[in-house]
């Protein structure tokens, strides 16, 4: 099976975090969205704020890397809170605003109700779209460490 490509959605506050720990969460720390994710799998991180439920909008692509060998698991922030996690390579990037982008992204194709899929938390898109959002962020191929 040929890796894929996906995009997951939190705040860039989060996804500094996540990229300083060398991991990723999701949908508020669920294991099911994670597990479909595979070892060389590439992932963006989209923050639509920079800051968990803050109102300063961001809208931009704020990391992005390939995920790395190993399963799921969960980890203790304290407080009761025991989110599941998985292990990723993140790239060295620049953040990328997603409007110049969404003529070029498949999944914003018509571009009016863009944000949709967004919902959902983490979703697979292209290659295409990968490539688009690599590049816009300064990273010519996403390479593992």
């Amino acid at each position: 099976m040929s890796a894929r490509a996906w995009i997951a959605v939190a705040s860039a506050e989060h996804v500094r975090i996540g990229r300083a720990g060398g991991f990723m969460q999701v949908c508020h720390g669920k294991a099911a969205p994670l597990r479909r994710l595979r070892p060389g799998d590439r992932v963006a991180y989209y923050s639509p704020t920079g800051t968990f439920r803050g109102g300063d909008t961001l809208q931009a692509f704020t990391a992005v890397g390939v995920v790395k060998a190993g399963e799921v698991y969960q980890a203790d922030m304290g407080g009761g809170f025991h989110p599941f996690r998985r292990d990723v390579a993140w790239n060295d990037a620049r953040e990328a605003p997603i409007r110049p982008l969404l003529g070029a992204l498949d999944f914003a194709a018509g571009g009016r109700n863009w944000g949709y899929q967004l919902r959902f938390g983490l979703f697979e898109v292209s290659d295409h779209d990968m490539d688009v959002i690599a590049e816009a962020m300064g990273v010519g191929m996403l390479v593992a460490a």
